[in-house]
């Protein structure tokens, strides 16, 4: 048995290492979905969180139509928290498409015990407490999200925050036991935001308010003039390289501590 998980993660190991090939030769965004639909193992998630970049993965896969779009599984994390502004952006993203995006939330057991421990705001006590409510309210719903799936395509961008720097197009995720796909990888703001417009992608209206990174209500803040743009993320705590822990370093053999 252990000889077959081996074989598994080295068989996608290497078409991981194909796909970051591929993706790095390719300049369209349409052209790299394309592509990961045709190289990516299946099936094919998506998660989105209605960010820019998330958008306008969507708007991507949109354009695809036919097979290679039905292809990719459309989801989002309803953490129960999430902004009014993100889940009316569902609706215009759905109605605009013609996808559905699927809604995963938290197993409701778990969310009333972690309030009955901690409290309704009690994630801003620690960060250990913070990381708990991340666990219970994302990462949970994320591995079932994504039970079964062969591939995972996020809007992650090196540019997005140091901790985020060597963001490859595709490299094996240990943690989930799957290819891990970035076709954003190298976008620089610019090139994002001149996509949105250029294709009147629908966006989230907090962003105009200086909402660059967008996440729970209780948890992100707009940014001020010069900040970091994931400075509005958990925004009391003082720690570099903040996240929730549904991104490990994919460059690390061994994922940081489970937030």
């Amino acid at each position: 048995m252990a000889q077959q998980v081996q074989g598994l993660a080295e068989s996608s190991e290497a078409a991981a290492a194909e796909l970051d090939h591929r993706l790095a030769e390719i300049a369209d965004l349409e052209g790299r979905l394309a592509e990961i639909g045709r190289l990516a193992p299946g099936p094919v998630g998506f998660s989105t969180s209605l960010g820019l970049e998330d958008q306008a993965i969507l708007h991507a896969i949109g354009a695809l139509g036919g097979a290679a779009g039905a292809r990719i599984g459309i989801f989002t994390l309803d953490t129960g928290r999430l902004f009014p502004e993100t889940i009316e952006t569902i609706e215009r993203s759905e109605q605009r498409y013609g996808l559905r995006i699927r809604l995963v939330a938290p197993d409701a057991a778990e969310v009333e015990a972690l309030v009955a421990r901690d409290g309704a705001m009690g994630f801003r006590l620690s960060i250990d407490a913070r990381k708990a409510c991340c666990e219970v309210r994302k990462v949970r719903p994320l591995k079932r999200a994504l039970a079964g799936a062969g591939s995972w395509i996020t809007g992650l961008r090196r540019e997005q925050s140091a901790g985020r720097g060597n963001v490859p197009f595709a490299a094996w995720d240990p943690e989930h036991r799957l290819v891990k796909v970035n076709p954003l990888a190298d976008w620089p703001l610019e090139r994002l935001e001149a996509y949105i417009a250029a294709n009147d992608v629908p966006v989230n209206p907090l962003h105009a308010r200086g909402f660059p990174s967008i996440g729970c209500q209780p948890c992100t803040r707009a940014v001020r003039p010069g900040e970091d743009v994931r400075a509005g993320r958990w925004w009391w705590e003082n720690e570099d390289g903040k996240e929730c822990g549904l991104h490990a370093n994919p460059r690390r053999p061994e994922r940081e501590a489970a937030a």
